[in-house]
């Protein structure tokens, strides 16, 4: 079995599943291993037409209570050290202002994995139909692959890039009319210059969930991220329930091997071990 190195708990607002529930039923699956990635965002919008109750006009949500989180986790580890493998990560909610702020986390915690990620696009969550007001689902598809550069220029203290086309989850027609080929110049450019960085990115197996037929990103972008020479590929649920982690994970070997891959990546310490399929 596989580990699944995405998922979240009652630490993150989108879940309400204590973690010890979450580690329970990854032994249950016979998972070889977990690792916890709960969500921190910094300055994220309220959701619209909800008044903000803070100075600043954003919302508590997904402000993750490190200090809460990390010796919990620990604890976690503690309790299954003998039994089964935990391991600490955490999901960033990147945007190109925010790189002081999660540089100072990033020292005052020693995670062992790091997950990037595009949630916020110039003050907006695609996730509510608001972002794709005013531009062709196409033109809001490019707005947010090009954030994604934004933030990779501003901030890359990361392992991978969390799933890269999450856009298309929400989208007016989501993947209908999305392909790779459509956006390949701006996917490439994305791709190169993770490479470029040394990092990596993930099969996020939560695209299955949302019933978009594929993951995230899809099949063609992980096999033209192997062929532009990328190594670094974890593989994750996003799970925020019990009953989806390692979600459609039987659909991984055939993935990654069509991709090219004969192996899939976990972070331990921030570093990449590489386990074969």
């Amino acid at each position: 079995m596989f580990w699944d190195t995405h998922m979240h708990t009652s630490f993150s607002t989108d879940s309400s599943t204590p973690p010890d529930v979450m580690v329970k039923e990854a032994l249950h699956l016979g998972l070889d291993g977990i690792c916890i990635t709960d969500h921190l965002d910094y300055d994220y919008p309220c959701e619209p037409g909800t008044p903000s109750t803070r100075q600043d006009g954003f919302s508590d949500d997904f402000l993750l209570d490190t200090a809460s989180y990390f010796p919990s986790m620990k604890a976690l580890q503690t309790q299954y050290a003998d039994s089964f493998n935990i391991l600490i990560g955490i999901e960033l909610g990147l945007q190109p202002h925010l790189g002081s702020r999660y540089r100072s986390v990033l020292h005052d915690f020693a995670f062992d994995f790091v997950i990037g990620s595009s949630h916020v696009v110039h003050g907006q969550d695609p996730y509510y139909p608001q972002y794709y007001e005013g531009k062709t689902e196409e033109e809001a598809y490019i707005e947010y692959f090009s954030s994604i550069l934004e933030n990779i220029d501003a901030f890359h203290d990361f392992d991978v890039y969390g799933h890269i086309d999450y856009v298309v989850r929400y989208g007016p027609n989501r993947n209908a009319a999305y392909s790779y080929a459509k956006y390949a110049d701006i996917l490439d450019t994305i791709l190169q210059k993770l490479i470029s960085l040394g990092k990596g990115i993930e099969v996020n197996t939560a695209g299955f969930k949302h019933g978009l037929g594929h993951p995230n990103p899809t099949e063609d972008i992980i096999k033209r991220y192997r062929e532009l020479g990328g190594e670094i590929i974890t593989v994750g649920s996003d799970a925020h329930k019990p009953e989806h982690i390692a979600y459609d994970f039987h659909k991984l070997p055939g993935i990654l091997k069509e991709a090219g891959f004969s192996y899939y990546t976990v972070f331990k310490n921030r570093k990449p071990t590489f386990i074969t399929l």
